[in-house]
């Protein structure tokens, strides 16, 4: 999850995104929560969870790396975004 500056307090809007299209990997799905059109056709920011950047692989560890190579490419102002998430590994399932 890509969060704007500000977040979780009062999370900035309005900064434009960069580098957002189709993901080249089929693997990669980019899910879009606090996102606009601003009045010139520009993806900006308007909302705390900006984008959930999420990705499939043959391992868990396939698709960690997928999904923050994915996040690698995109670009806002104050994005922010956990590192650890995925750490602990897949829960097991009974």
């Amino acid at each position: 999850m890509l969060a704007a500056g500000g977040y979780p307090g009062k999370p900035r809007a309005g900064d434009v995104l960069e580098g957002i299209t189709r993901p080249e990997d089929p693997d990669v799905l980019v899910f879009h929560a606090g996102t606009r059109l601003d009045g010139e056709g520009r993806l900006v920011t308007a909302g705390g969870r900006v984008l959930g950047v999420t990705a499939r692989g043959k391992t868990f560890e396939e698709a960690r790396a997928r999904a923050y190579a994915a996040v690698a490419g995109i670009r806002f102002e104050g994005m922010h975004f956990r590192k650890d998430i995925g750490m602990r590994g897949p829960i097991a399932r009974g």
